[in-house]
């Protein structure tokens, strides 16, 4: 099997040579460590030459102890005694590097695992920065890493201006088949940042691997998202954050189950059966989640079992799933109506959607193709969109 090395695994093996003599900021979470473990703050507080001056903390902070839309205190890290600023506030605002912390350093340096959904808001917290760095006059470094979902295949819509969110800041597809770095290209030319922008590549790595392919472990990058199968039915089923049914959170497999106490699994299934979606199956599930919806009840629903990755269709699976359960339960199944990602006017759903045409489309009863029409258009202007961007090659 390849062993790919990660942005942070090929700066190791140079020793940082690119930051030697400079004050140094890094974005970091659990998931900035090297194929030895070594999580990239202590690297860089260890190395001569480097002075680590602070640490930013994404949503879920720098440890990933906090849960999702929580907000992130500012403290010092245990390890290094670095200052920590929080990159997740109370507010949209809170969400960007201030000014005055940037003040005095020399690079900026970003480290994070992606899962490949649009959804997933650590690649907003880098264009944020991207945005912040270009204003402080601050060269910015990503250090990229694999799309464990791969970088050929494309799943969905773009998300529609009404619609931008910290779960949509950019017109991307659901499943966009982009690493962190490419996407930091993209925004940097697309939205005129202007950004002194570097990107150490992966070495080893080819846009047609799945996470497995890699030879790397997968390492959490948020509490709800444990493994790579968990990343990969995410594109479809996050939409559950927009309903008021249980995705499984406060499981120990989140997103791959779902459910509620007033769902009858029989006619879940018997639903979903009809559509004949493909690479996948269902079986029945029963859950009591620790938190989040339904705390403390027992649910009933089903879990998502993947038979066919390559023809797996995540969102088109989600949208059957959540089009099902309202069929089946009209009078329990309800949108999430409180603010949803610092946002109050439009629906959580819609927001996920980056469109109004599901819920509409699921409400009025339309066909699943219908719901979806249009999404296979918008996803080969991206493909063809996002080209000048791109880092990697598929295997030959």
């Amino acid at each position: 099997m390849t062993k790919v090395k990660t942005g942070l695994d090929v700066w190791a093996a140079q020793g940082f040579s690119a930051l030697k003599g400079k004050r140094v900021g890094a974005i970091v979470n659990p998931t900035s460590v090297d194929s030895r473990f070594r999580h990239l703050a202590d690297l860089l507080a260890g190395t001569d030459g480097v002075t680590l001056a602070a640490l930013f903390g994404p949503e879920h902070g720098i440890r990933g102890e906090a849960q999702y839309m929580v907000a992130v205190d500012e403290a010092r890290d245990r390890r290094t005694g670095v200052p920590v600023y929080s990159l997740y506030g109370s507010t949209f605002e809170s969400l960007s590097p201030r000014p005055e912390w940037l003040k005095g350093l020399d690079a900026l340096v970003f480290d994070i695992q992606d899962v490949g959904s649009r959804y997933y808001t650590y690649v907003y917290t880098m264009a944020l920065a991207m945005k912040a760095a270009a204003r402080a006059r601050v060269p910015f470094y990503v250090l990229d890493r694999p799309n464990p979902l791969d970088g050929v295949t494309l799943e969905g819509n773009l998300v529609g201006e009404r619609f931008r969110s910290f779960v949509g800041l950019y017109a991307l597809p659901n499943r966009h088949g982009m690493t962190a770095g490419e996407l930091a290209r993209l925004f940097n030319s697309q939205e005129g940042f202007g950004c002194d922008l570097t990107v150490v590549q992966c070495e080893g790595w080819t846009r047609d691997m799945h996470w497995s392919d890699t030879g790397l472990p997968f390492l959490p990058p948020s509490p709800n998202m444990p493994t790579a199968d968990t990343a990969l039915v995410y594109p479809g089923m996050c939409l559950g954050e927009g309903t008021n049914v249980s995705e499984g959170r406060g499981t120990c497999r989140p997103f791959e189950q779902f459910g509620a106490p007033w769902v009858d699994t029989d006619a879940l299934l018997a639903r979903l059966d009809k559509e004949r979606l493909p690479g996948v199956a269902f079986r029945p599930v029963g859950f009591t989640p620790t938190f989040d919806k339904y705390k403390g009840e027992s649910c009933s629903g089903a879990f998502i079992h993947v038979t066919d990755r390559h023809a797996f269709q995540p969102l088109r699976t989600g949208i059957a799933i959540f089009q099902a359960l309202h069929d089946i339960g009209p009078q329990h199944f309800d949108w999430r109506a409180d603010a949803y990602e610092f946002v109050e006017d439009v629906p959580a759903f819609d927001l996920l959607c980056g469109t109004d045409q599901v819920r509409r489309g699921i409400e009025e009863g339309w066909s699943l193709d219908r719901m979806l029409e249009g999404f296979a258009l918008q996803t080969e202007a991206f493909r063809k969109h996002r080209e000048p961007a791109l880092l990697y090659a598929v295997r030959r």
